[in-house]
Protein backbone atom coordinates (compact mmCIF):
# COMPACT_ATOMS: atom_id res chain seq x y z
CA UNK A 1 0.00 0.00 0.00
CA UNK A 2 3.04 2.27 0.31
CA UNK A 3 3.96 4.60 3.14
CA UNK A 4 0.95 5.90 5.06
CA UNK A 5 0.81 9.71 5.26
CA UNK A 6 0.44 9.41 9.03
CA UNK A 7 4.11 8.35 9.15
CA UNK A 8 5.26 11.73 7.86
CA UNK A 9 2.91 13.42 10.32
CA UNK A 10 4.34 11.41 13.20
CA UNK A 11 7.94 12.24 12.28
CA UNK A 12 7.20 15.98 12.53
CA UNK A 13 5.90 15.87 16.11
CA UNK A 14 9.03 15.19 18.12
CA UNK A 15 11.98 17.59 18.39
CA UNK A 16 15.07 16.41 16.54
CA UNK A 17 18.53 16.97 18.01
CA UNK A 18 20.44 19.90 16.49
CA UNK A 19 23.43 19.05 14.33
CA UNK A 20 25.97 20.24 16.88
CA UNK A 21 24.51 17.89 19.51
CA UNK A 22 24.93 14.89 17.22
CA UNK A 23 28.69 15.40 17.37
CA UNK A 24 28.80 16.21 21.07
CA UNK A 25 28.83 14.10 24.21
CA UNK A 26 26.64 11.02 23.60
CA UNK A 27 25.21 11.42 27.10
CA UNK A 28 24.00 14.91 26.21
CA UNK A 29 22.36 13.49 23.09
CA UNK A 30 20.68 10.77 25.15
CA UNK A 31 19.34 13.34 27.62
CA UNK A 32 17.89 15.28 24.68
CA UNK A 33 16.22 12.18 23.21
CA UNK A 34 14.74 11.14 26.57
CA UNK A 35 13.28 14.58 27.16
CA UNK A 36 11.95 14.90 23.59
CA UNK A 37 10.06 11.62 23.93
CA UNK A 38 8.53 12.59 27.27
CA UNK A 39 7.48 16.08 26.20
CA UNK A 40 5.64 14.86 23.08
CA UNK A 41 3.89 12.01 24.87
CA UNK A 42 0.52 13.79 24.95
CA UNK A 43 0.64 14.77 21.27
CA UNK A 44 1.66 11.28 20.17
CA UNK A 45 -0.48 9.20 22.49
CA UNK A 46 -3.56 11.30 23.25
CA UNK A 47 -5.72 11.57 26.34
CA UNK A 48 -5.65 9.03 29.17
CA UNK A 49 -8.51 6.53 29.33
CA UNK A 50 -9.86 6.54 32.91
CA UNK A 51 -9.77 3.20 34.72
CA UNK A 52 -10.96 2.07 38.16
CA UNK A 53 -7.38 1.21 39.14
CA UNK A 54 -4.27 3.13 38.09
CA UNK A 55 -1.66 2.75 40.83
CA UNK A 56 2.10 3.10 41.06
CA UNK A 57 3.58 -0.04 42.61
CA UNK A 58 6.96 -0.88 44.12
CA UNK A 59 7.48 -4.39 42.75
CA UNK A 60 10.38 -5.64 44.82
CA UNK A 61 12.27 -2.41 44.27
CA UNK A 62 11.28 -1.98 40.62
CA UNK A 63 8.87 0.90 39.93
CA UNK A 64 5.76 -0.24 38.06
CA UNK A 65 2.27 1.00 37.28
CA UNK A 66 -0.79 -1.21 37.60
CA UNK A 67 -3.86 -0.71 35.41
CA UNK A 68 -7.01 -2.70 36.05
CA UNK A 69 -10.71 -2.51 35.31
CA UNK A 70 -11.79 -5.25 37.71
CA UNK A 71 -10.67 -7.30 40.69
CA UNK A 72 -9.09 -10.70 40.11
CA UNK A 73 -8.08 -10.08 36.51
CA UNK A 74 -5.31 -12.00 34.72
CA UNK A 75 -2.03 -10.11 34.43
CA UNK A 76 -0.15 -8.79 31.41
CA UNK A 77 3.34 -7.56 32.32
CA UNK A 78 4.36 -4.89 29.81
CA UNK A 79 7.87 -3.65 28.95
CA UNK A 80 8.25 -0.33 27.12
CA UNK A 81 10.52 0.25 24.14
CA UNK A 82 13.24 2.85 23.67
CA UNK A 83 16.42 1.01 22.74
CA UNK A 84 17.00 0.02 26.39
CA UNK A 85 18.14 3.62 26.91
CA UNK A 86 15.00 5.76 26.96
CA UNK A 87 11.24 5.45 27.27
CA UNK A 88 9.38 4.93 30.52
CA UNK A 89 6.14 3.88 32.14
CA UNK A 90 4.82 7.29 31.06
CA UNK A 91 5.57 6.80 27.36
CA UNK A 92 3.38 3.67 27.17
CA UNK A 93 0.76 4.85 29.66
CA UNK A 94 -1.97 5.42 27.07
CA UNK A 95 -1.31 2.11 25.34
CA UNK A 96 -1.42 0.19 28.63
CA UNK A 97 -4.65 1.91 29.63
CA UNK A 98 -6.33 0.97 26.36
CA UNK A 99 -5.19 -2.65 26.59
CA UNK A 100 -6.40 -2.94 30.19
CA UNK A 101 -9.72 -1.30 29.34
CA UNK A 102 -10.45 -3.53 26.35
CA UNK A 103 -8.91 -6.84 27.41
CA UNK A 104 -10.32 -7.28 30.90
CA UNK A 105 -6.75 -8.02 32.02
CA UNK A 106 -4.67 -6.08 34.50
CA UNK A 107 -1.59 -4.52 32.92
CA UNK A 108 1.56 -4.06 34.98
CA UNK A 109 3.93 -1.66 33.21
CA UNK A 110 7.56 -1.99 34.28
CA UNK A 111 10.00 0.87 34.81
CA UNK A 112 13.12 -1.24 34.35
CA UNK A 113 16.58 0.28 34.66
CA UNK A 114 18.02 1.89 31.55
CA UNK A 115 21.45 1.86 29.92
CA UNK A 116 24.06 3.27 29.88
CA UNK A 117 23.59 3.90 33.59
CA UNK A 118 22.59 0.26 34.05
CA UNK A 119 23.80 -2.14 31.35
CA UNK A 120 22.89 -5.78 30.70
CA UNK A 121 21.72 -7.72 32.65
CA UNK A 122 20.16 -5.02 34.88
CA UNK A 123 16.93 -4.60 32.88
CA UNK A 124 16.42 -8.36 32.57
CA UNK A 125 16.97 -8.79 36.31
CA UNK A 126 14.32 -6.13 36.94
CA UNK A 127 11.83 -7.96 34.74
CA UNK A 128 12.45 -11.21 36.58
CA UNK A 129 12.08 -9.44 39.92
CA UNK A 130 8.71 -8.11 38.80
CA UNK A 131 7.51 -11.53 37.64
CA UNK A 132 8.48 -13.03 40.99
CA UNK A 133 6.75 -10.19 42.81
CA UNK A 134 3.53 -10.65 40.86
CA UNK A 135 3.45 -14.35 41.57
CA UNK A 136 4.09 -13.80 45.28
CA UNK A 137 1.96 -10.71 45.85
CA UNK A 138 -0.77 -11.02 43.25
CA UNK A 139 -3.54 -11.52 45.79
CA UNK A 140 -2.57 -8.31 47.60
CA UNK A 141 -2.49 -6.48 44.26
CA UNK A 142 -6.00 -7.72 43.51
CA UNK A 143 -4.95 -9.70 40.43
CA UNK A 144 -4.90 -13.37 39.45
CA UNK A 145 -1.23 -14.16 38.95
CA UNK A 146 -2.01 -17.75 37.97
CA UNK A 147 -2.85 -16.35 34.52
CA UNK A 148 0.22 -14.43 33.50
CA UNK A 149 1.42 -13.05 30.15
CA UNK A 150 4.30 -10.83 29.15
CA UNK A 151 4.88 -8.43 26.30
CA UNK A 152 6.66 -5.37 25.07
CA UNK A 153 7.61 -3.27 22.10
CA UNK A 154 11.04 -3.03 20.45
CA UNK A 155 13.66 -3.31 23.22
CA UNK A 156 10.84 -4.27 25.55
CA UNK A 157 9.92 -7.10 23.18
CA UNK A 158 13.48 -8.42 23.42
CA UNK A 159 13.35 -8.31 27.22
CA UNK A 160 9.91 -9.94 27.22
CA UNK A 161 10.82 -12.95 25.11
CA UNK A 162 14.16 -13.51 26.87
CA UNK A 163 12.34 -13.44 30.22
CA UNK A 164 9.71 -15.83 28.84
CA UNK A 165 12.40 -18.31 27.77
CA UNK A 166 14.08 -18.09 31.16
CA UNK A 167 10.74 -18.63 32.89
CA UNK A 168 10.24 -21.73 30.76
CA UNK A 169 13.66 -22.99 31.76
CA UNK A 170 12.92 -22.32 35.44
CA UNK A 171 9.77 -24.44 35.29
CA UNK A 172 7.43 -21.45 35.68
CA UNK A 173 6.25 -20.93 32.09
CA UNK A 174 4.18 -17.93 31.12
CA UNK A 175 0.81 -18.32 29.44
CA UNK A 176 1.30 -15.92 26.52
CA UNK A 177 3.66 -13.36 24.99
CA UNK A 178 2.99 -10.30 22.84
CA UNK A 179 5.98 -8.99 20.90
CA UNK A 180 5.55 -5.69 19.07
CA UNK A 181 8.33 -5.14 16.50
CA UNK A 182 10.81 -6.82 18.88
CA UNK A 183 14.56 -6.21 18.65
CA UNK A 184 15.96 -9.68 17.99
CA UNK A 185 19.30 -9.48 16.19
CA UNK A 186 22.28 -7.62 17.74
CA UNK A 187 24.17 -8.05 14.46
CA UNK A 188 21.58 -5.90 12.59
CA UNK A 189 22.05 -8.16 9.57
CA UNK A 190 18.57 -8.15 8.04
CA UNK A 191 17.89 -6.76 4.56
CA UNK A 192 15.18 -4.51 5.97
CA UNK A 193 17.90 -2.26 7.41
CA UNK A 194 18.95 -1.47 3.84
CA UNK A 195 15.40 -1.23 2.49
CA UNK A 196 13.55 0.95 5.01
CA UNK A 197 16.16 2.74 7.09
CA UNK A 198 14.80 6.27 6.72
CA UNK A 199 11.69 6.30 8.87
CA UNK A 200 12.88 7.09 12.37
CA UNK A 201 15.15 4.10 12.94
CA UNK A 202 18.23 2.89 11.09
CA UNK A 203 21.13 0.46 11.39
CA UNK A 204 23.46 2.98 13.04
CA UNK A 205 21.00 3.84 15.80
CA UNK A 206 20.17 0.19 16.44
CA UNK A 207 23.85 -0.78 16.61
CA UNK A 208 24.41 2.01 19.11
CA UNK A 209 21.42 0.81 21.14
CA UNK A 210 22.66 -2.79 21.24
CA UNK A 211 26.21 -1.70 22.14
CA UNK A 212 24.97 0.61 24.87
CA UNK A 213 22.69 -2.06 26.33
CA UNK A 214 25.27 -4.87 26.12
CA UNK A 215 28.71 -3.24 25.90
CA UNK A 216 30.54 -6.58 26.26
CA UNK A 217 30.48 -8.01 22.70
CA UNK A 218 30.49 -11.59 23.98
CA UNK A 219 27.09 -11.01 25.64
CA UNK A 220 25.57 -10.17 22.27
CA UNK A 221 26.12 -13.75 21.08
CA UNK A 222 24.25 -15.33 23.99
CA UNK A 223 20.52 -16.11 24.19
CA UNK A 224 19.89 -13.64 27.02
CA UNK A 225 20.64 -10.83 24.56
CA UNK A 226 20.03 -12.47 21.16
CA UNK A 227 16.81 -14.52 21.36
CA UNK A 228 17.58 -16.53 18.21
CA UNK A 229 20.76 -17.83 19.87
CA UNK A 230 18.65 -20.00 22.17
CA UNK A 231 19.30 -23.64 21.20
CA UNK A 232 15.68 -24.67 21.75
CA UNK A 233 12.56 -22.53 21.46
CA UNK A 234 10.06 -25.33 22.04
CA UNK A 235 7.75 -24.76 24.97
CA UNK A 236 7.78 -21.00 24.58
CA UNK A 237 4.43 -19.29 25.24
CA UNK A 238 1.91 -18.94 22.44
CA UNK A 239 2.75 -15.68 20.72
CA UNK A 240 1.26 -12.68 19.00
CA UNK A 241 4.06 -11.00 17.04
CA UNK A 242 3.43 -7.65 15.36
CA UNK A 243 5.78 -6.13 12.79
CA UNK A 244 5.58 -2.95 10.72
CA UNK A 245 6.19 -2.71 6.97
CA UNK A 246 8.50 0.33 7.11
CA UNK A 247 10.54 -0.78 10.11
CA UNK A 248 14.16 -1.91 10.03
CA UNK A 249 13.27 -4.55 12.67
CA UNK A 250 10.65 -6.04 10.36
CA UNK A 251 12.67 -8.96 8.98
CA UNK A 252 14.24 -10.11 12.25
CA UNK A 253 10.78 -10.11 13.84
CA UNK A 254 9.50 -12.28 11.01
CA UNK A 255 12.52 -14.59 11.34
CA UNK A 256 11.81 -15.01 15.05
CA UNK A 257 8.15 -15.79 14.35
CA UNK A 258 9.26 -18.46 11.88
CA UNK A 259 11.72 -19.92 14.40
CA UNK A 260 9.02 -20.15 17.05
CA UNK A 261 6.66 -21.82 14.59
CA UNK A 262 9.38 -24.29 13.58
CA UNK A 263 9.78 -25.15 17.28
CA UNK A 264 6.08 -25.96 17.54
CA UNK A 265 5.00 -22.74 19.27
CA UNK A 266 1.57 -21.38 18.26
CA UNK A 267 2.30 -17.99 16.64
CA UNK A 268 0.22 -15.34 14.96
CA UNK A 269 2.46 -12.91 13.07
CA UNK A 270 0.73 -9.79 11.78
CA UNK A 271 2.52 -7.19 9.65
CA UNK A 272 0.90 -3.75 9.75
CA UNK A 273 1.16 -2.20 6.30
CA UNK A 274 2.24 1.35 5.60
CA UNK A 275 3.55 2.17 9.08
CA UNK A 276 6.95 2.47 10.73
CA UNK A 277 8.73 1.55 13.92
CA UNK A 278 7.13 2.95 17.06
CA UNK A 279 3.63 3.33 15.65
CA UNK A 280 1.83 1.17 18.20
CA UNK A 281 2.02 3.53 21.19
CA UNK A 282 1.07 6.62 19.13
CA UNK A 283 -2.67 6.28 19.53
CA UNK A 284 -3.31 9.94 18.68
CA UNK A 285 -1.43 9.76 15.38
CA UNK A 286 -1.96 6.31 13.82
CA UNK A 287 -5.24 4.61 13.05
CA UNK A 288 -3.15 1.43 12.99
CA UNK A 289 -2.07 2.03 16.59
CA UNK A 290 -5.62 1.83 17.85
CA UNK A 291 -6.17 -1.30 15.78
CA UNK A 292 -2.99 -2.88 17.17
CA UNK A 293 -3.89 -2.05 20.77
CA UNK A 294 -7.33 -3.60 20.33
CA UNK A 295 -5.81 -6.60 18.55
CA UNK A 296 -3.51 -7.13 21.55
CA UNK A 297 -6.43 -6.68 23.93
CA UNK A 298 -8.76 -9.18 22.28
CA UNK A 299 -5.92 -11.70 21.94
CA UNK A 300 -5.10 -11.43 25.64
CA UNK A 301 -8.76 -11.77 26.52
CA UNK A 302 -8.95 -15.01 24.55
CA UNK A 303 -5.62 -16.32 25.87
CA UNK A 304 -6.03 -15.53 29.58
CA UNK A 305 -9.74 -15.64 30.28
CA UNK A 306 -10.07 -19.30 31.15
Amino acid sequence: MGLHPQVEQSLRIRRRPPADLLDADPHALLRFVRLAMEETNEAECGPAVPLPVVADVDAGGVPCRLYAARHGAPVFVYLHGGGWTYGSVETVDRLCRRIADRSGCAVLSVGYRLAPEHVFPAALRDVETVLGFVRAEGADLGVDASRLAIGGDSAGGQLATVAARRQRDAGTPLDYQVLVYPAIDPMTAAESYDEVGGYGLDRASMRLAWETFAPDPTDRYGPDVAPLAAPDLSGMPPTLLITAEFDVLRDEGAEYADALLAAGVPVVHVRYAGVNHGFARKLAVFDAARCAADHIAVTLRAALTF
